[in-house]
């Protein structure tokens, strides 16, 4: 289905964008084929309907509350800045619509200015690559290239070479006591290192990602392929002092979107290196994610809640970790484990896809019932934009799938 194209106007007709929305949404069942197209025609009527809202190209959405409707915004230096600026790009990608080009062109400039200002954490990756990235990898624009270049040399001033990881939240080491930390998280900016290291930028940011991946092997993973969200580490001589939770229930819990960093990182980190023992710590990791999967697919935030089966349920985890599995299952050469990992991706897809999580008319995303910090009591069962993110992802991800199944 060709994509509606809403003027600015829609924005006064809030019930002709609502019908419209509503002709978009696919009913999404065990008995129906999974649809990626009419799913991603959704997305893509929701974002038209975002971007007429907007006004300011510096103040990004990244969350809708329960019993909210419309997008709260951060500006450039969140570290959610850049998930917005990716969905356009992704928008781009699925439709080929000119409209979403000029939109992620838009949105993705104001977060040049991110490096005007010392690098304090480890998130230039999802910052900048979701970004840049996505829009270098689109149109090969120059200025994207060289830009991106200058990210990953920034990235990498928080690379400690004593511990043999980017260091996460420099805040932490007086406010926690952890002299150096690094958060599962930070797997995922690691892709911007070795994009850096294959495009023009020094070797030495590929050998930084390599031992950064290594480092956490052994010490955020868990023996039994759990994952720790946070690993700390001395400064003198680099050893790993103990694993510890924030975003977590507890230290030693599984927090549910940190096996999904961990799953997404370590496959990542296998196509850019194709060394097997990254493939094989992502093949563990999945499978521990699949051993605990509930019942109805979608993992609570954290699967050591004691108020399981009443404890919140966390859509971004499903999301991130549905668009891994896309890409897990194509390096397995075990044909019984590469069904495992995509029936898997599709169970998940498909329970984000129903009338539960899709929010169709109730706000401005795609989904519902997301977790980003349970400790904090922040962004509880909410709309979270890089839910919006990764689900876009997967879906795009599976189209491309399927269309090569077709060549």
């Amino acid at each position: 289905m060709k994509i509606k194209k809403l003027k600015l106007y829609s924005v006064l007709f809030p019930c002709l964008v609502l019908l419209i929305m509503e002709s978009c949404t696919p009913s999404v069942t065990k008995e129906n084929e999974f649809n990626a197209d009419k799913l991603l025609d959704y997305c893509n009527t929701k974002i038209t309907h975002t971007v007429n809202s907007l006004s300011d190209t510096d103040s990004l959405p990244r969350n809708i509350l329960k019993g909210q409707t419309k997008w709260n915004k951060v500006g450039i230096y969140d570290w959610c800045s850049g998930f917005w600026p990716g969905i356009l790009w992704y928008a781009y990608e699925a439709s080929g619509d000119s409209s979403f080009l000029s939109g992620a062109r838009k949105f993705t400039e104001p977060l040049k200015g991110v490096l005007d200002v010392p690098v304090d954490n480890h998130d230039l990756g999802f910052m900048l690559f979701c970004s840049f990235g996505n829009g270098y990898r689109l149109t090969k624009d120059s200025a994207y290239h060289d830009f991106l270049l200058e990210a990953a040399d920034s990235l990498a001033t928080l690379y400690n070479p004593k511990v043999g990881t980017i260091l996460s939240w420099p805040a932490m080491r007086e406010k926690m006591n952890w002299p150096h930390n690094t958060i599962i998280d930070n797997m995922i900016n690691l892709e911007l290192l070795f994009w850096a290291s294959k495009n023009g930028g020094d070797h030495s940011l590929y050998d930084m990602a390599v031992e950064h991946a290594e480092t956490c092997m052994t010490t955020l993973i868990r023996p039994d392929f759990t994952t720790y969200h946070v690993a700390v580490f001395d400064t003198t001589d680099g050893h790993f002092i103990k694993g510890v939770t924030h975003q977590g229930y507890a230290d030693d819990s599984q927090w549910a979107r940190g096996q999904g960093w961990g799953i997404y990182g370590y496959t990542m980190v296998y196509r850019e290196t194709k060394d097997q023992k990254f493939l094989d710590t992502a093949i563990k990791l999945a499978d521990k994610f699949i051993e605990m999967m509930p019942e109805d697919k979608v993992p609570y935030w954290d699967f050591n809640d004691p108020a399981i089966p009443n404890a919140p349920k966390d859509a971004s985890a499903a999301a991130v970790i549905a668009s891994s599995l896309l890409e897990l299952q194509g390096y397995v050469t075990d044909e019984q484990l590469r069904a495992k990992y995509y029936n898997t991706a599709i169970d998940l897809l498909s329970a984000l896809s129903s009338d539960k999580y899709l929010s169709k008319h109730i706000n401005e995303s795609f989904l519902l019932h997301s977790t980003g910090h349970w400790p904090a009591k922040s962004e509880i069962d909410a709309s979270i934009i890089y839910a919006d993110y990764y689900y876009m992802e997967a879906l795009l991800r599976l189209k491309n799938i399927k269309a090569m199944a077709n060549e």
